[in-house]
């Protein structure tokens, strides 16, 4: 009898072992990731369908342009209803729904990243509750996604969101996340905007070894943000980045720093924000730019720049037409390519 209780109970917990979705490994994963772009985050689809920008064609350009994943910005918050549980309208699903189906359709990975960071940063504790309700509904209706899905915690946590609060928020956020996706991948940066500076304040659970760490770069600020409206930046023109050895110096200096952080705590590293404005001159955008996702890409990160349009362009909606300096310093074309008929 004894033997038998043993055999079933030895059987049960085979057979739950077998039912749990299977782990995948975060450094793989984040190979997955690769090159990647930011999109919608700004688009009137959230508003209108009929007003879109960014169209299905578009998920087929990046795929064939040598894109593997997009990095899906989402401004929930004033699509919450105001009641009990904070519940998200059925038309803002209805639009995350396409936009996660087409970019499946072409193999490309897909992160969902809260982006409500100014609204949290300005008043952390007026919108915690919004902020797990969110992932608690996001969790639970995505929970059979397939792996390619990953969810990003909480874009450039900063302001008034402390690197003490946001290393509780973020533990908060995982629980929830983890009650009905145990297996799928999370994305997690440092407060302070992501900085690459900041990353000795990030406190992640030991024991979750499914994460990807972000960062975001946008060092020097007077060359990436010049003329910008909403910086300190707004009336700087004409800053030229020429590549020197300092200015090359400078971000081996500043990924090196995240790269011996990484391995100290073995984390893979997602970049998942950098660009440089559109008001910066064009040759000196498309040396930098390539300049940081080759840095990148040789320590072995993945990478989504900033951003598909709006502003910082990578496709010009208005041309239908790729802005192709930029696109050729993210995705040099293959050698010799140009030499063909």
């Amino acid at each position: 009898m004894k033997a038998t209780i043993l055999f079933i109970l030895s059987t049960l917990a085979v057979t739950t072992a077998l039912a749990q979705p299977k782990a995948v490994d975060a450094f793989e994963q984040n190979k997955r990731l690769g090159r990647g772009v930011n999109i919608i985050g700004y688009d009137p689809i959230w508003r209108s369908k009929e007003q879109a920008r960014f169209q299905e064609k578009h998920f087929r350009l990046l795929k064939e342009a040598g894109f593997h994943s997009v990095r899906i910005n989402l401004h929930p918050f004033r699509h919450m209803e105001a009641t009990d549980g904070w519940p998200l309208r059925d038309s803002w699903f209805e639009v995350l729904d396409w936009a996660m189906k087409h970019p499946q359709a072409q193999g490309l990975m897909i992160i969902l990243d809260l982006h409500e960071f100014n609204a949290i940063g300005r008043d952390p504790e007026a919108n915690k509750e919004k902020f797990l309700a969110f992932w608690r509904q996001l969790s639970a209706r995505y929970q059979d996604a397939p792996s390619s899905v990953v969810f990003e915690i909480l874009n450039e946590p900063s302001q008034k969101l402390t690197p003490e609060m946001w290393n509780g928020w973020l533990r908060e956020a995982l629980a929830i996340i983890r009650e009905k996706n145990p297996t799928r991948t999370v994305i997690i940066g440092p407060a302070f905007w992501n900085s690459v500076d900041r990353l000795h304040e990030l406190e992640l659970p030991d024991t979750d070894r499914n994460l990807i760490v972000t960062v975001h770069y946008y060092k020097p600020m007077e060359f990436t943000h010049q003329g910008a409206s909403w910086t300190n930046q707004r009336d700087k023109l004409g800053v030229d980045w020429l590549g020197t050895p300092e200015q090359l110096g400078a971000i081996k200096r500043d990924f090196d720093k995240v790269a011996a952080w990484a391995r100290e705590h073995n984390r893979p590293i997602y970049l998942g924000e950098f660009g440089a404005y559109d008001k910066a001159p064009m040759e000196s955008r498309a040396r930098y730019l390539s300049s940081v996702t080759r840095a990148a890409e040789e320590r072995g990160w993945s990478w989504g720049y900033w951003q598909f349009d709006s502003d910082f362009i990578l496709y010009d909606v208005k041309r239908d037409a790729w802005v192709e300096p930029i696109l050729r310093a993210l995705i040099p074309p293959p050698a010799g390519a140009g030499n063909q008929p």
